[in-house]
């Protein structure tokens, strides 16, 4: 238990979560006081110990986006994929306060028309009780870095189309939605179809998947 002091009273104080207290006043009951609290955020590179946090950060993605049943993703595989002799995406983990709040997966792609490459954000994901906290803002201002630090053309990302707070988000920050262009993707059964070969049991009935 811990005091608060409001309009000059000193208040006893139960924590509620990251932003509103339960403070009891002066007739023992006890209300919501909703009060801001600055966090020091630091952002890093993930390394190879930090996988199985990186694989709770890709489940919780998928369960926010109802997505869930999509995520087959494996420790193993991720640490081969990111950490293994040629990674083909990196990531990097935002800390506030010092606790993991979210994370970054991205890789580079390739402009023909700038003639560089560019900078690809497939993930961003922040903890429901770490929003509103900058803690997103942070990683994509590091991220666009980034991509300067690195000579690329562009910087950008998908988005579901349901999911407006992201969108407003992504506006605010001066990204514009591309509406002229149309995602195709082939995966799973159809993706070996059109490949001609045989699909092996790993990869078996991933159609559709994000």
């Amino acid at each position: 238990m811990a005091t608060v002091v409001t309009n000059g009273v000193l208040k006893r104080v139960r924590r509620a979560n990251l932003n509103v207290a339960i403070v009891e006043e002066v007739d023992g009951s006890w209300s919501e006081l909703v009060y801001l609290i600055f966090v020091d955020i630091t952002i890093r590179p993930a390394t190879a110990d930090d996988v199985p946090l990186v694989l709770q950060f890709i489940k919780a993605l998928g369960d926010y986006e109802k997505l869930a049943h999509q995520v087959v993703a494996t420790e193993a595989g991720l640490r081969d994929a990111l950490f293994g002799s040629r990674p083909d995406a990196e990531v990097v983990i935002a800390f506030a306060g010092g606790e993991p709040a979210g994370f970054a997966l991205f890789f580079h792609n390739f402009s023909t028309f700038l003639g560089r490459r560019g900078l690809y954000l497939e993930d961003l994901f922040v903890k429901a009780e770490w929003r509103g906290h900058g803690v997103g803002k942070r990683l994509l201002i590091h991220l666009a870095r980034l991509a300067v630090e690195r000579n690329c053309g562009r910087f950008e990302w998908a988005v579901l189309d349901w999911n407006e707070p992201a969108i407003e988000f992504y506006r605010r920050l001066g990204a514009q939605p591309l509406h002229e262009w149309t995602v195709f993707r082939v995966t799973g059964d159809e993706l070996h179809e059109l490949a001609g070969v045989e699909p092996n049991s790993a990869a078996h009935g991933r159609s559709g998947s994000r």
